[in-house]
């Protein structure tokens, strides 16, 4: 199965200078875990999770309403294209131990994501236990 037929098209994204309290709402509104940081040509430069807030920003001690997206994100990002497979996205995922992929098109511009959720619809699901396995373990 092609990624593009799974993955969730045109997520939402932040600009690295986005101001985290922005970046937060985002997450509570779409019901996500993770948003792409892209520059103005939609390149990702990073991901900020729901986790680097908290490591990052709270558990830093620093005043959430005074950071930015750059100061708290995950970068550089771990992508894929969007012409792989799931298979693909799959093996991915569990060598880097992430949750979450952003999908580029053929010019490096985000064009959706993959959860590892997605992979439970799709004929990957036996990797997905492998992918929950990985991501689970200690880094």
């Amino acid at each position: 199965m092609e990624l593009d037929r799974l993955m969730t098209r045109n997520p939402k994204f932040c600009l690295a200078t986005s101001p985290l309290e922005e970046v937060a709402r985002a997450m509570r509104d779409e019901d996500v875990g993770e948003i792409p940081v892209v520059d103005l040509d939609r390149h990702p430069i990073g991901v900020i999770t729901d986790r680097d807030i908290v490591v990052r920003t709270l558990a830093a001690g620093r005043n959430p309403l005074e950071v930015r997206a750059q100061d708290c994100m995950t970068a550089p990002p771990i992508t894929i294209q969007e012409d792989a497979t799931v298979e693909e996205c799959a093996r991915l995922m569990q060598r880097q131990q992430v949750r979450r992929i952003p999908v580029v098109d053929g010019k490096g511009a985000l064009c959706g994501i993959v959860a590892l959720a997605d992979l439970e619809r799709s004929d990957a699901r036996s990797l997905q236990h492998d992918v929950t396995r990985s991501v689970s373990r200690p880094h």
